[in-house]
């Protein structure tokens, strides 16, 4: 291999060994890999130095003033790896630069003009890096060097990257491989894999980004590049940390720390050490977390990284502070300061200074808190960092409520609000999960709590009406936040056209967004402070002018993702009657809320803390559903008049027979309220025995559903009816002919059905529960899907939109801890044995199109985890919603089959044969049960809730 060959395979070294991901947990400002500007710290391994220089020529072998001598010179500055080393290396390479081009010498034109490229991109400065890369490229073109022009492709790929234009740096990458490929350089090859999978990581479409990574590492190891290998081994295990699989994750990050130590890497040992610091203080194993933070320091000192040691030392702070060692958490937050200050690195500073303030004030120190959230505050909104500037107010905010200004604290809150409302860079996931970091529904539960602690001072100035709205608001948004966890598009409903050019204008401008925050956090000209912003506001034009023309062609979809909660006189007006009542609840933390709103009035109350609310709701369930408490009829009935007490106490006075739309919160979304006590009861009767009762995603969702439904026809056909799957290999109806081996569940489906408790057992009484409802209306009017039949491919097809009921009798999944995994379970197999995609997600039901005027789900299921989210089954219901049902029958958990089949074909018959509407209806057949010696359990008949419009 000439020297230059050399030079040009060293460079590429490093440039990938940057993009390997450091994470950095801090309490303010979470977790975040470097910015792809390659850091003064990031210098190559000494015995690659020693291994380019003796391929040189040597002074005594050139003449002085020749272009190969000031070349070395040069590289020789460059390899010292500082600004200093940078800046002197610039004019020794614009010299020899030209005297190449002057001797005609075209390969060396190209190599000084791509290191000037590479060498202003390690200084912030992209435009004339660009200039000198492109420059690069057309001289390799000129003497065909595939090689060469690839290494100049991959730069400019790295130069898109940074200035967030994600198409065009693919587009370079995937010039760029073509050349490798054209040649066999399989290093090349892998090289470019690596960073087309950063790109895709950054888009955060991370399986892409994963299968890259995974293309690039048999290509590492076939050209024994250990330091290519350990640098995509590192980015496998963040991706896998972004996926929240950690077992993968920490196995990768052990691969590279291995493939580091034998190479004996000091760097990127330093980096995953970190990482895996990290993965153990999310999986709850402060002490192990610690004593890789703590191996990993003294390498970066080793290597002079002082942005690594700054973000270690945080990362510690952050293990001390969440168990509650605020002496220690400070001391090593006061070491990672100076630090960031010395580097200029303002976001960094930033983060730690809130960690700081979060810290004081939780020893009491309130104007000590102040001061550091002060601090930070200013610099994220000078760097135009909107997540944690709105995070900052937040901890601001929460201060001043301590010290009693509660007016201040709105104010100070309020602009908070806006940024997280219209939020549109995605916060990481180790940032929620590894930081003190607050949640969006963080924000609005203080936001409810700082309006009713207003109310309780001054309660003629409506800010009980106001938390309402509120309350509103932060359902909206949740189910927002769900349908992007569950990584899928709702497409129905809206122009596909305009959905396009929402999504690429939303992925730019978080991109550039980003970039500004890169920018503005270091030293920079007036001049890119002004070009990115320029940027941003052509963007932000262009996508609220889609936006607007959504609102206009698609309203059906501008309703769910441009929500516009209901006001209380809205409420009023446009969802309430005289017959019906609104009972809204707020679990928080300290303290929860209850609304209730009639046509004409509001009242509200405080409840007991969310904790206290969980616990009975817990003992209730468990009292309801577990057959070893069901049997005992005290404990049931005095576990439904303690919840009874906690959440319908206080209004007890105020309900008389009405009809009662219960928006519940939380835990609350999974209690029967119909087997609930009569609140100011001595004995129990069931709250279902005087009123109907009617659950709600929201009350704003009502009017949505009235707006969407009016004046529209019914569809031609009755009844439509899926019971009775075929779940494994080990049911009956599957041929014995069938050679296929039992295959593992879809991992998303195995997960949720984990997490939820639920095992696929075949449900033999679905199949007699659906002919008896079937049996109730004409062979013409209706339609049967069982056994195979009841299958994922029916449920999605058009042919349902043709029937008014839906009925499904299938596993249904509301999964309380990841509500983005809840869904319908139908067969996995055919009537081969062999495995079919039966799992219809979250996101897939949004996009069904069923205008029908009931869906019932049969055999739902939900387990309450310890971290309890109502989304699960608010999600459910609210994709058949926007599917077009507006009402739908769900139950909470799976029910005994042959009771079920009893309640379904009295609430059938009463419904069609009576003409009756379904709340009605299914009251009737639940009171029917109670009142028999046999069903008289509110296990066999509470289960079923009807949720959404009341009126038929």
């Amino acid at each position: 291999m000439n020297w230059r060959s050399r030079v040009l395979r060293l460079l590429r070294i490093n440039y990938y060994l940057p993009l390997t991901g450091l994470l950095v947990c801090t309490l303010g400002g979470g977790i975040g890999k470097p910015s792809f500007p390659v850091e003064s710290s990031y210098t190559l391994p000494y015995s690659d130095r020693i291994t380019l220089l003796s391929g040189l020529p040597t002074a005594k072998r050139v003449k002085a003033d020749s272009p190969d001598l000031i070349f070395q010179q040069a590289l020789e500055w460059y390899h010292k790896g500082t600004v200093v080393g940078f800046e002197q290396a610039i004019p020794l390479l614009k010299n020899a630069y030209q005297l190449y081009q002057e001797q005609g010498q075209v390969q060396q034109s190209a190599l000084s003009g791509l290191l000037l490229g590479i060498i202003y991109k390690n200084l912030g400065q992209l435009e004339p890096s660009l200039e000198y890369v492109q420059q690069a490229l057309a001289f390799y073109e000129q003497s065909t060097d595939p090689v060469g022009m690839a290494d100049s492709l991959n730069q400019m790929g790295l130069i898109y990257q940074i200035q967030a234009d994600m198409d065009a740096a693919l587009n370079a990458y995937s010039l760029a491989l073509q050349h490798y490929q054209q040649v066999e350089d399989r290093g090349g090859e892998a090289y470019t894999f690596n960073n087309i999978g950063v790109v895709y990581d950054r888009l955060g479409q991370y399986q892409q980004a994963l299968d890259y990574y995974n293309r690039a590492l048999p290509l590492w190891r076939e050209v024994e590049d250990g330091y290519g290998e350990a640098a995509t081994l590192n980015n496998i295990g963040i991706i896998y940390d972004h996926l929240g699989d950690y077992d993968p994750s920490l196995h990768a990050y052990e691969q590279a720390l291995l493939t580091y130590r034998t190479l004996e890497d000091r760097l990127g040992m330093a980096r995953t050490l970190n990482n895996i610091g990290l993965y153990y203080d999310a999986v709850k194993l402060p002490q192990q977390a610690l004593t890789y933070y703590e191996r990993a320091l003294p390498l970066w000192e080793e290597v002079g990284d002082r942005p690594g040691q700054a973000s270690t030392l945080n990362n510690m702070g952050y293990v001390w502070a969440d168990r509650g060692q605020w002496e220690k958490s400070l001391g090593y937050y006061e070491q990672a300061l100076p630090l960031w200050e010395e580097v200029g690195n303002r976001k960094g500073k930033a983060s730690t200074l809130n960690n700081l303030g979060y810290v004081y004030a939780n020893q009491g120190k309130p104007d000590k808190a102040l001061e550091q959230y002060q601090q930070a505050l200013s610099i994220r909104q000078e760097i135009g960092d909107r997540p944690k500037e709105a995070l900052s107010l937040y901890r601001i905010a929460q201060v001043q409520q301590e010290q009693g200004g509660l007016e201040e604290a709105l104010e100070t809150l309020k602009p908070a609000i806006a940024i997280i409302e219209d939020m549109r860079i995605n916060v990481a996931s180790q940032e929620l999960r590894t930081s003190f970091f607050a949640s969006k529904q963080d924000y609005y539960e203080f936001y409810i709590d700082l309006l009713m602690q207003l109310h309780q001072k001054s309660p003629q100035h409506g800010y009980d009406a106001q938390a309402l709205q509120v309350s509103e608001q932060s359902r909206a948004r949740s189910l927002l936040d769900i349908l992007a966890e569950a990584q899928g598009d709702v497409s129905a409903g809206v122009n596909p056209t305009l959905l396009e050019q929402k999504k690429s204008l939303q992925k730019q401008l978080s991109l550039q967004e980003e970039r500004r925050i890169q920018i503005l956090s270091r030293s920079h000209t007036e001049r890119e402070a002004q070009v990115i912003e320029e940027k941003i506001k052509t963007l932000l034009d262009q996508y609220r002018a889609v936006q607007a023309l959504i609102r206009v062609s698609s309203p059906r979809y501008a309703a769910l993702t441009q929500p516009e909660p209901l006001t209380l006189e809205e409420i009023q007006t446009q969802v309430l009657d005289e017959d019906t009542l609104l009972l809204e609840y707020f679990l928080g933390k300290e303290r929860s809320t209850l609304w209730l709103v009639s046509s004409t009035e509001i009242k509200s109350y405080e409840l007991p803390g969310r904790e206290t609310i969980e616990q009975s709701a817990r003992k209730f369930r468990d009292a309801l559903t577990i057959p070893t408490q069901r049997i005992r009829r005290n404990v049931l009935e005095a576990t439904a008049i303690q919840l009874s007490e906690q959440i319908l106490g206080p209004v007890a006075e105020e309900l008389g027979n009405k009809r009662l739309a219960i928006a519940g919160h939380g835990a609350l979304q999974y209690v029967p309220f119909a087997a609930l006590a009569v609140p100011g009861l001595q004995e129990y009767k069931p709250l279902i025995a005087n009123r109907e009762l009617v659950n709600l995603p929201s009350a704003s969702t009502v009017a949505i559903l009235r707006r969407e439904t009016q004046g529209r026809k019914p569809a031609p056909k009755t009844l439509a009816v899926l019971a009775d799957p075929v779940f494994g290999q080990n049911d009956g109806r599957v041929s014995t002919r069938g050679t296929s081996k039992a295959q593992p569940l879809p991992p998303d489906l195995e997960r949720s059905a984990r997490e939820s408790g639920v095992l696929f057992d075949r449900l033999p009484y679905t199949h007699q529960e659906a002919e008896s409802i079937l049996a109730l209306v004409p062979a013409p009017e209706r339609l049967e899907g069982f056994g195979f039949s009841a299958s994922r491919k029916l449920a999605a097809s058009d042919e349902l939109s043709q029937y008014q009921i839906i009925h499904f009798a299938t596993h249904g999944l509301m999964n309380s801890t990841n509500p983005a995994l809840s869904g319908l379970v139908f067969s996995l197999v055919n009537a081969d044995g062999e495995p079919l995609n039966g799992f219809l997600r979250l996101h897939e039901i949004f996009n069904l199109n069923l205008p029908s005027e009931l869906v019932v789900l049969s055999a739902c299921e939900t387990g309450l985890g310890q971290n309890i989210k109502g989304e699960g089954l608010i999600g459910l219901t609210r994709g058949f919603m926007y599917a077009g049902a507006p009402r739908l029958v769900v139950s909470l958990w799976s029910v005994d089959d042959q009771a079920t089949a009893k309640l379904m074909i009295d609430f059938y018959q009463t419904l069609l044969a009576e003409g009756k509407s379904p709340s009605q209806a299914l009251r009737e057949a639940q009171l029917k049960m109670w009142e028999t010696s046999q069903w008289w359990q509110p296990y066999y008949w509470a289960a079923f809730t009807l949720q959404g419009e009341w009126n038929h």
